[in-house]
């Protein structure tokens, strides 16, 4: 189990994707290019099956902000879009309204 202290460690905040690209080495994967207002990331998102790239550009979403980068398939990735997933389908974690960019979430 992890405790309050465990979570709290994490920084969720709202991003916006502004870029969807094709994984070079994945069939699942985009590559992500995210506005947190200001500053930008990239994001490796195994969400491929679930959208298409035109969906994407625009939406906002949570991102887990202060994660150490990881290489994935090759593609340098520097923080992980929030997702909800079923048997079936696969939804990005959005808000309900459109919030300032690099806004917390807690």
């Amino acid at each position: 189990m992890a405790t309050i202290d465990d979570f709290r460690k994490l920084e969720f905040r709202i991003a916006q994707i502004i870029e969807a690209a094709e994984h070079p080495n994945a069939d699942k994967l985009f590559i992500l290019k995210v506005d947190l207002g200001g500053r930008q990331k990239q994001v490796v998102a195994g969400i491929k099956n679930f959208y298409n790239k035109e969906e994407l550009v625009g939406k906002q979403g949570v991102l887990v902000d202060n994660l150490d980068p990881v290489i994935l398939r090759g593609v340098e990735s520097q923080g992980m879009i929030l997702a909800g997933s079923d048997e079936e389908l696969l939804a990005v974690v959005s808000p309900d309204k459109k919030l300032k960019l690099g806004s917390i979430v807690k």
